[in-house]
């Protein structure tokens, strides 16, 4: 299926399982791939920001975030049948990469957070092959390349913020062994148990945006990005 378009913005209408199909080819291909997820938030934002506009329509699998995009795709009458969160398609990665016998890298987040994380990961995929990890704070980036470089890694998480992880992405891809990069901003937070998800039944309608701001109100400047964005859809021609 092609990308859908919004406000100048690519999203890729392809689910949790077609877009780990195209991950496993491309791996056995040896062709890099980079995973960005979108939300109504990034796209306003990119109307102002051509470097996150590039950013994201030049990664491999722009993911529907936010149910704005998933609603957006509806009334345009397009393909996107489903949310593609950034944390659950970490742990489909997490999950393919344990089947596939992939070495994966971690990068970001505090120690104690991206220490922690790795824990309950391989506590609930243990046959998953930890490359190596630094957290988010490290200075010495060329040491860090050959870090990455020496731990002969194929997928990549980094966990630095958007779009400062993308940029990284960007900026570092070419001399690294890595296959698969994701940017997966607080991910590790809720992988190492620092931060709790929704409960199921939010995420199930789409409705975890409204449970963030009920448990935290000063997300509410934020939210108004869902509003305004539909706006636009809704009155552009």
């Amino acid at each position: 299926m092609k990308n859908e378009q919004y406000m100048g913005v690519e999203v890729s209408p392809l689910s949790y399982d077609e877009i780990t199909d195209q991950l496993k080819t491309r791996v056995q291909a040896g062709e890099q791939s980079t995973i960005i997820a979108v939300n109504p938030e990034k796209i306003m934002k990119a109307q102002e920001d051509a470097t996150l506009r590039d950013l994201i329509n030049g990664s491999t699998f722009q993911i529907p975030d936010g149910v704005g995009v998933l609603l957006a795709s509806r009334l345009k009458g397009g393909q996107v049948r489903s949310r593609v969160t950034g944390v659950d398609m970490m742990d489909h990665l997490l999950k393919l990469s344990a089947d596939q016998g992939y070495r994966v890298f971690f990068y970001g987040a505090k120690e104690e957070v991206v220490s922690k994380a790795i824990e309950n990961i391989q506590a609930k995929y243990p046959a998953m092959q930890v490359a190596g990890y630094d957290n988010g704070y490290v200075q010495d980036q060329e040491a860090l390349i050959e870090k990455i470089q020496g731990s002969k890694a194929d997928v990549m998480f980094i966990a630095l913020g958007s779009p400062k992880q993308e940029l990284w992405i960007r900026e570092n891809k070419d001399r690294l062994p890595v296959k698969v990069f994701q940017g997966v901003g607080g991910s590790f937070d809720v992988f190492a148990g620092h931060v709790k998800r929704a409960p199921a039944p939010f995420r199930k309608v789409g409705m975890e945006w409204f449970y963030r701001l009920a448990t935290d109100p000063k997300r509410f400047k934020r939210q108004l990005a869902l509003p305004k964005f539909l706006f636009k859809i809704v009155t552009k021609k």
